[in-house]
């Protein structure tokens, strides 16, 4: 008998649908599986067998054969074992035909016949229902993770006796309910963090809120102890919320890559991501022998702090480049090619010196300018020159740490920075793919960063001083037309810019000496 139900492939952050076609006829013996399996598909004919024997179902004794369609599209990981376990079951006899037509499986076969959960399963529901499906069964672990789709029905079992119970309608189940994305609700839970615990430090908290104004990246520079890890560690808490359509990419990448939580729905939180500086190119960057998101991409639409920026390896970081440029990480290999969407604020904090007392108030530095030199120049001038604000953060005086004053909350700078996003957005509102100032383009940088002659004047002086890049010119205008928008100018000013070269302190020749 032939049968056809249907499962889905992950293909970087979205799902392909994968049609299950089983053919149960004379002729041999066994179960064979075609369509480009991997291994871990291979092997779902022992796990097969052993649910269907620990759920009082027996194998068919003639020969199986199961195709997975498209046939050149690789099918990877355990979600395959309950499609095919089901489609093998209708083509026996043992769950109506009719009942598979409509239905997409999800799902890992445990030896006992429990259904483990896996991961994808939100590009997989989006998959479903785009490919016209009613219905989507999968683990009970899963179930909020997909109910997160509307227009299609989730249901979560436990086993795969009780699947083939409600396709059979024996048990009948309650779909699980959507779980829409509630902005309000995440506004009302608290961060375990705030900006008013930092004391001082007022030029490094205005960097930042520039930062997440235009989704600016940020080097920070000072001495152990003088509060980066701390600073970064808040920049999320003055990020806008996540509107509808992040937080469903922004789980989309987190689900393929199995980083969320079983029991949630949507994000409702900016992702904050700091990778250990021994962290691997492939790491950072996605890809692999099984293609998964990298930190960059996990690191979509929030922030990806690296912490010791000169202890990473060089190589690692000058493959920052291309996301940094274009918010998107394609991974070509030679079985596949895979794009991830990388559209991050990095946040990156260093010593500026081996010792780490360069400049420092009090301490004195034991390296010479030479030292000095070669510490700052493991960071390439290329990836420096993507960094818009440079920032050299010192010390807070003891009299500021014992301040009893709190210092402004996250809440009050929050309201500022979203203010500001909401005049981009209606800037940029007929230009697609573009949401902060920090993605303008250079047309765009004509039309909106007009500068008058005294400003432009600063600028060229500034350009000739520090012998700036025309990348640096050009990101110069982008936070200046940032710092005008927080102040709810229409126009930059002179001030503007000279704030915004104030920020470019890595590029001056005199650092280090």
């Amino acid at each position: 008998m032939f049968i056809r139900t249907h499962a889905g492939a992950i293909c970087g952050i979205d799902a392909v649908a994968v049609t299950v076609e089983v053919n149960i006829a004379g002729g041999g013996l066994g179960l064979y599986l075609v369509g480009l399996p991997d291994n871990a598909v291979k092997e779902s004919e022992q796990r097969i067998r052993s649910a269907f024997e620990n759920s009082g179902e027996r194998m068919s004794g003639r020969k199986v054969v199961v195709s997975l369609a498209p046939a050149d599209l690789r099918k990877e990981g355990s979600g395959f074992d309950l499609p095919i376990a089901v489609g093998i079951l209708a083509a026996m006899g043992r769950i109506g035909a009719a009942a598979v037509e409509d239905t997409m499986f999800v799902g890992e076969l445990s030896l006992d016949g429990r259904l483990n959960a896996v991961r994808g399963v939100l590009p997989l529901a989006i998959c479903a229902r785009e490919a016209g499906l009613r219905r989507l069964v999968l683990p009970q672990a899963n179930a909020a993770e997909a109910a997160v789709v509307e227009g299609l029905e989730v249901y979560g079992v436990g086993t795969l006796a009780d699947t083939v119970a409600f396709l059979n309608g024996e048990k009948p189940l309650v779909p699980q309910p959507v779980t829409a994305y509630d902005a309000a609700a995440e506004e009302s839970v608290p961060f375990a963090e705030d900006f008013a615990d930092v004391r001082g430090q007022s030029v490094a908290k205005r960097a930042l809120e520039i930062a997440a104004a235009g989704g600016h990246n940020v080097l920070m520079v000072g001495s152990p102890g003088s509060g980066k890890t701390m600073l970064a560690r808040r920049l999320p808490t003055i990020l806008p919320p996540l509107t509808p359509e992040e937080a469903l990419e922004t789980t989309k990448i987190h689900s393929v890559a199995g980083k969320i939580g079983r029991a949630c729905g949507l994000m409702t939180r900016r992702p904050f991501c700091a990778p250990h500086h021994l962290t691997s190119q492939v790491a950072l960057i996605g890809g692999g022998q099984s293609p998964n998101p990298g930190e960059v991409s996990l690191a979509h639409n929030g922030v990806l702090f690296l912490d010791e920026l000169p202890e990473f390896g060089r190589s690692t970081l000058e493959v920052l480049r291309q996301p940094l440029e274009e918010k998107r990480v394609v991974v070509s290999r030679a079985r596949y090619s895979v794009e991830y969407p990388a559209n991050f604020i990095l946040v990156a904090a260093m010593n500026p010196c081996p010792c780490g007392y360069y400049n420092h108030p009090s301490r004195e530095c034991i390296c010479s300018p030479g030292s000095v030199q070669r510490y700052m120049g493991r960071i390439s001038g290329p990836l420096m020159d993507r960094i818009d604000l440079h920032i050299e953060v010192t010390p807070v005086a003891p009299g500021e740490l014992s301040a009893a004053a709190p210092g402004e909350p996250s809440a009050v700078i929050r309201e500022r920075v979203v203010r500001a996003r909401e005049v981009q957005a209606e800037r940029f509102r007929d230009v697609p793919g573009v949401h902060t100032n920090a993605m303008m383009n250079s047309a765009m940088l004509t039309e909106y960063c007009r500068l008058d002659t005294a400003s432009a004047a600063l600028l060229e002086r500034a350009m000739t001083r520090f012998a700036l890049s025309a990348r640096a010119y050009d990101r110069i205008r982008r936070v200046a037309r940032t710092i005008a928008d927080l102040a709810g100018r229409e126009a930059i000013t002179a001030a503007d810019i000279a704030e915004a070269i104030n920020y470019r302190t890595l590029d001056r020749g005199t650092w280090g000496r």
